[in-house]
Parts: C-alpha cells; structure tokens; sequence
C-alpha cells in the first residue's frame, strides 16, 4: 500500500494525474488499492475503470446489460471509495446485448453523476460506429475514448480503428505500448531472453510476432537509443506519443525507478528521421481490404504515411 502511494505521489509531481484500473483486475483489489492511494486528494485525479468481463459465477456477473452494468459501477464505486468514475470503459464488446441497453444504462449513469465519460475497450470498426451511431440518434452520451492495443510490433490499430478516431472524435488510450514487454531493451538478435523474467510468460499469452521482425523493429530502436542517448522502450513510447489520434498510453510500473524511466518517455520528440525509421522497421502488409485501400490514396489518404521503401 506504502508504494502504490508513493507511485501516486511521483505521478502527480510530474503531471501525470490518470489512473487506469478494472473490476476484474486482481478480482477488484487494484481499484481498493488505487481508491486508498488517492483518498484525500480525489479532485486531483482521474480515474478510468473497466466492466464487462466476468466477476463471478452467475449468468449475470458478466456482459454490458443493465443489470450487470448497474451492478459493476455501484461495486467499483465502493472499491474506488468515491461517488464518481471519470471514464467508463466496456472492456469488450457484448455482442449478446443490444447496443441500445447497453448505451441507455451508460446515459443513466452519466446522468446520475456516477460517471462523468464512457469509453470502450477492444471493441472492432463496426462494433465502435453502431454504438457511436446509437448514441447520436438517440441523443445519448457517446463513447469518447476507445482503449487499444498499439505498439511498434502491433500496428494493425492503424488499419480501420485510427481513420474511425479521426473521423468521429474518439481518442485512443494505449494498453500494452511495449508490445507484451518485448520491446523493453531485454530481448535483442542473437541474445537468449533472460532466465528470470516475465516475458515467458507475456510471450505465450500476447498476440504472436515473428522473431525476425520484432529483431527488426528492435534493430532500429537500439540504432536511435545509441544516437540519442535515450533507453529502447523510451524511444517505443515517444513515438506512440506522437501517433495520430493517441490521447494518452498506459503505462504499468512495478516500482518507483521504472516509473520514472517511463516517464521521461515524454517531454521530447523523437525526429521525423527516426520516426521514419522505426516506421520502416514495423510496417507489415495488412491484410484485406486494407491492402487494397492503399492502392486508391488519392480517395482513400491515410492517417500515417506509408514509409519510403527505399530511404536509408
């Protein structure tokens, strides 16, 4: 409990002041944690939490209905020790619940003063835009932020899910910006991972990249780190900072030193140069249709330029 404030402490001296959590993370304790952390000092704050997936046994503690979505906020509340959330995520998408029940017990929440914002987590194209369209006709509150995975091996947000921000006002709140741990400056070409180390395990769990990429991508990081002075997974952060549509990326630390390491990922910007780098290094070929798209740019830009093959 003495770090977790400590950790609040050095975020709130350096101007971070938001802090994302979840009912299902730790079964609830990382919100009773963080709603200590913060006591006395709530207006200072914004907190983001998660519902949706599953939190007990029943047929009904899982899901956006109304019955489960009432019952999370009120139970995060308790655990927050507040009277408030400021963004609400879904952290999935329901497809089992009508997008007008879920989105109607989301108005009422906001209403009510609960939650001052909603947002969602996960959810694809066509799951975010019928619910962004829902809302609109109804005249409901609407999803505002849009909680993603991004990282320099994971960039298929870019896709579909970026040119829907842009186009409907929908910022994306990163999860997981070191891609599952790879790019903290531990795994490189030709040295083993280290024997005691979490990424045995984040390697299983995350989403595959093949090993000659995520060494190409890092080839490129280590290339920029040497010339700039700044660590691998500060420069992997940097340049999602400065990525179309991202509002803010989430960021776990495990201690006051990793903290602050992660934290002077901000305050500078990496070059066009290196931006260009690292975005020769990581572009893969999309698969269909967005393949196709690129052909027709001229009708169809896209929101990051595609790199030049040929540049050095």
């Amino acid at each position: 409990m003495a770090e977790a404030t400590r950790l609040v402490d050095v975020c709130l001296h350096e101007g971070v002041n938001l802090f994302d959590t979840a009912d299902v993370y730790s079964d609830g304790l990382s919100e009773t944690i963080l709603g200590k952390a913060i006591a006395g000092r709530r207006e200072k704050v914004l907190i983001s939490t998660k519902a949706t997936f599953r939190t007990g046994p029943g047929p009904n503690d899982l899901g956006s209905s109304r019955h489960h979505l009432i019952q999370a906020c009120e139970a995060s509340l308790r655990r927050l020790a507040t009277d408030y959330i400021d963004i609400y995520h879904l952290h999935g998408f329901d497809a089992l619940t009508p997008v007008e029940e879920v989105l109607s017990t989301l108005e009422n929440l906001v209403t009510s003063g609960k939650v001052r914002y909603i947002a969602c987590s996960n959810f694809s194209g066509w799951h975010l835009m019928k619910s962004l369209e829902a809302s609109d006709r109804h005249g409901w509150a609407r999803y505002v932020g849009h909680q993603v995975y991004y990282s320099l091996i994971g960039r298929e947000y870019e896709w579909e899910l970026m040119p829907l921000g842009l186009d409907q006002g929908v910022g994306a709140l990163i999860w997981s910006p070191l891609g599952w741990g790879r790019l903290t400056g531990k795994i490189r070409r030709g040295q083993p991972v280290p024997a005691v180390s979490r990424l045995h395990k984040t390697s299983e769990q995350g989403p595959q990249v093949s090993d000659e990429h995520l060494y190409k991508v890092v080839d490129a990081l280590d290339a920029i780190a040497n010339d700039s002075g700044k660590s691998v997974p500060q420069i992997a952060l940097n340049w999602l900072l400065q990525r179309p549509s991202v509002a803010t990326v989430i960021i776990g630390a495990r201690n006051e030193e990793q903290l602050r390491q992660n934290l002077d990922a901000a305050g500078w910007n990496l070059s066009p140069e290196q931006i260009a780098k690292l975005d020769r290094a990581s572009e893969v070929t999309p698969i269909y249709p967005y393949w196709h798209q690129r052909q027709f740019v001229e009708r169809n830009p896209l929101p990051v330029p595609l790199p030049e093959k040929n540049a050095n």
